[in-house]
């Protein structure tokens, strides 16, 4: 089992809905949301806590120190210990419930506490594995983190809640699939190590999707047919057009607001998104395994966790997938994962394949022989974001050429910045002579020193839901890809502000 690598940060909130926010001028809520956006950008990895267990030191144990270490673990239960981060961006915080103690009386403490067990129940009661890392590594939180923090994440030894604005978003504690997701993430990465780009990071993403809905559906007793399929339910104030942040039902529809937009996720392979904006629409195409796990389960019926969520289970830690693993090869596994269990010809069988080709992910011929199906992704009929650079770009990854030399007068910079749990995008051209004497001059320095492409080369690994900045100087088409979560402060800052030019 590989060991947890450098934290990933994985937020709750799609990127694009906090941009859309953030761009609604000076009110409150764009305020609430351009913050979070840039405590989201500060963020610096940490080392993970795999493996760690009671006596452990550093990572997750030194964690929990932040008023009383975790319970030692025999695999019985979960070693949870809740903390307040008062307002503060600084964790875990003040000490505020741990394992087998009563109820603190402050909501999101007592809500994160529950999410925590129900999640820990759902992988140990159903699928015997102790805790993410299947070692009884402790689940801490902390709550109340930063001032209206519109977000919750698992930055890879713990979770961290916001309030919310309290205008668009409430508490982030209120959803329990929220936490399940988060914490999926972590399993994700110790068992299958899907890379977080293309298709292989949309199924990252879906899988914390399907487990997030299966810690809720379990936790409510709800069959196949009796839950909502929805993502994030409860985390929109009552002013909000949506229900939710997605709809595994039906992709596309969990929202459509005026400060939001519409929910951009396609629901089937003809509506699959061809872009360079966040890893290769990783937040949107995860729509399309989404509805497959849908119809899959609800065609199964019963206890979803029992049924189709065994079967994907089986299909993540069962060490047949690869990193790059892409929607046909994951179909297939998970048809001879259901065969195996079931047997070949079963109903459940038949219900996990013929789901794959509805959403146009297998063929009709092909499906039946589940590790060779093939997808037809191919010949769908693909969209590409409005904030993908089209034709020019240099993709995922990139260093290209990009601005170097001297820097004329007139010059202008191009900016976007994409990515985060749902793929927003934001771009904006500036001429240098419109931002202030200072953030010109810097970006003559970037610009006339190939600071840029020095800074590219800093890259490190690709952080699940962080942001990426691109960036060219026009008329070149080449853009230079810049991790924020590799930049130095000062550098991250002058993005910003030319994007709020």
């Amino acid at each position: 089992m590989p060991e947890m690598s450098e934290s990933p940060r994985c937020t709750i909130v799609p990127p694009y809905l906090l941009e859309a926010l953030s761009s609604q001028g000076s009110g409150e809520v764009a305020h609430c949301a351009s913050r979070t956006l840039s405590h989201d950008g500060e963020w610096r990895s940490r080392r993970g806590a795999g493996g760690a267990r009671h006596g452990a030191t550093g990572g997750a144990t030194a964690r929990a120190a932040g008023g009383g270490a975790a319970a030692p673990d025999d695999g019985t239960a979960p070693q949870r210990v809740v903390s307040d981060a008062g307002g503060t961006q600084t964790l875990p915080g003040r000490r505020v419930r741990g394992e087998g103690e009563p109820a603190s009386g402050d909501a999101a403490a007592d809500e994160a506490y529950d999410g925590l067990g129900a999640t820990w129940q759902l992988y140990r009661e159903q699928y015997g594995r102790d805790s993410l890392d299947d070692k009884g590594l402790p689940l801490l939180a902390s709550v109340h983190y930063g001032t209206d923090y519109d977000n919750a994440f698992w930055d890879g030894t713990q979770m961290v809640f916001g309030d919310g604005d309290g205008r668009v978003f409430t508490r982030f504690t209120v959803a329990v699939d929220v936490i399940g997701h988060e914490l999926t993430h972590g399993v994700t990465e110790l068992t299958a190590g899907l890379t977080y780009q293309g298709q292989s990071g949309a199924l990252n993403e879906s899988i914390s999707d399907v487990f997030g809905s299966l810690v809720r559906q379990r936790a409510a007793g709800e069959t196949a047919d009796q839950a909502d399929w929805l993502i994030g339910k409860g985390l929109f104030t009552p002013s909000v057009k949506g229900v939710a942040l997605r709809s595994m039902k039906a992709p596309g529809t969990a929202y459509d607001d005026p400060q939001l937009g519409k929910d951009p996720q396609p629901a089937d392979m003809s509506g699959y998104v061809q872009t360079t904006d966040d890893n290769g629409g990783v937040h949107l195409n995860s729509g399309i395994p989404n509805r497959a796990f849908y119809l899959a389960a609800t065609a199964i019926g019963g206890n979803t966790w029992e049924g189709a969520g065994q079967v994907w289970y089986d299909v993540l830690t069962g060490g047949t997938i690869t990193a790059d693993c892409d929607f046909a090869t994951f179909a297939g596994l998970t048809v001879a994962a259901a065969e195996a269990r079931y047997a070949a010809g079963s109903p459940q069988a038949r219900a996990v394949r013929d789901a794959w080709v509805q959403v146009g992910v297998l063929s009709g011929a092909s499906a039946a022989d589940g590790a060779s199906a093939t997808s037809t992704a191919s010949t769908s009929t693909a969209s590409t974001s409005a904030g993908s650079t089209g034709a020019g770009s240099t993709g995922a990854g990139s260093t290209g050429a990009g601005p170097s030399g001297a820097t004329p007068a007139g010059a202008a910079v191009r900016v976007r910045r994409t990515g985060g749990i749902a793929g927003q995008h934001r771009r904006r051209t500036v001429a240098l002579a419109e931002l202030s004497d200072d953030d010109a001059h810097a970006w003559r320095g970037l610009l006339a020193d190939d600071g840029l492409r020095a800074l590219a080369a800093r890259r490190g690994r690709v952080i699940p839901d962080a942001f990426t900045y691109h960036v060219a100087c026009p008329p070149e088409s080449d853009e230079v890809e810049l991790p924020e979560l590799d930049l130095p402060e000062d550098v991250r800052d002058l993005l910003r502000r030319t994007l709020d030019a």
